[in-house]
């Protein structure tokens, strides 16, 4: 529901960043936020956009190329741009060629453009119903503390338990699927669509991927496809532990128990 006092409606101010980074700041009048924010989110995807030559979206094998396959990846939080680097650099030219160096990089990248866009969505979505908010760890942040380690947002709003149990579970399951498959499950080129859900578990995901991702299959691993699923639902999962987070702190910043969905004042 629209906050009486609000600057504006909470579904337009968050569709207007999910295409242009910073517009729903711009509409409800924070125009110098909605710069910051424009040059980070997009600095960021575009810097993955250079350093991969345009052409992440060409890893995808010929089968399973469609119009729709952008769609299915962590960049679609950015709409605006990975409908730019659809329409400007599509699947290629289909003509064989080296990956450039930086391509891994710059995936993760173009990736992290798309997850940093949907926290400003949700910012843009919260600043639009909250007037006035009481002190606090911001909801998107909370949400992003997780994605950088799962449970740590939940460690700072003072739920350390939880937060530890979160963290050992979803780290865990992670790395018994990684240790089985030998790190053949981290890796974008492999496994384009699982590697989108593993990139959800954030930081512990791409650390793993850098130090044993990318390594050729040249024997057989028996549990491939069991770690390929394992790390992929630990990513998923996560994404409930950042809603949570962000539930959390959302429902303290508007004076509400969290707990009970009561008010300060101890109404509905």
């Amino acid at each position: 529901m629209q906050n009486k006092d609000s600057q504006g409606d909470p579904t337009v101010a968050t569709l207007l960043t999910w295409f242009v980074p910073g517009a729903g700041h711009l509409y409800l009048g924070r125009p110098l936020f909605a710069l910051v924010a424009f040059l980070l989110v997009e600095g960021v995807y575009l810097l993955g956009l250079w350093l991969t030559d345009g052409r992440a979206f060409e890893i995808l094998p010929a089968e399973m190329r469609s119009q729709f396959a952008p769609f299915l990846a962590p960049e679609l939080g950015n709409l605006g741009a990975m409908l730019f680097q659809s329409s400007r650099f599509g699947f290629g030219t289909g003509a064989p060629s080296v990956w450039p160096d930086t391509m891994n990089l710059g995936m993760a990248l173009t990736s992290f453009g798309g997850i940093l866009n949907v926290l400003l969505m949700s910012r843009a979505h919260f600043d639009a119903r909250a007037s006035k908010t009481a002190p606090g760890l911001r909801p998107e942040a909370a949400a992003l503390a997780c994605w950088v380690l799962p449970g740590l947002g939940q460690i700072l709003q003072g739920r350390r338990l939880r937060g530890i149990l979160m963290f050992v579970l979803l780290v865990g399951i992670f790395a018994i699927g990684t240790t089985m498959g030998e790190g053949a499950n981290l890796d974008r080129e492999r496994h384009y669509f699982y590697w989108g859900g593993q990139f959800m578990l954030g930081v512990p995901a791409l650390f793993a991927e850098m130090i044993h991702g990318h390594a050729p299959l040249d024997h057989e691993v028996p549990y491939h496809d069991l770690a390929v699923v394992m790390g992929c639902v630990a990513g998923l999962l996560n994404v409930l532990v950042m809603v949570d987070a962000y539930g959390w702190s959302e429902s303290l910043r508007i004076g509400r128990n969290p707990r009970h969905g009561l008010t300060a004042e101890g109404t509905p």
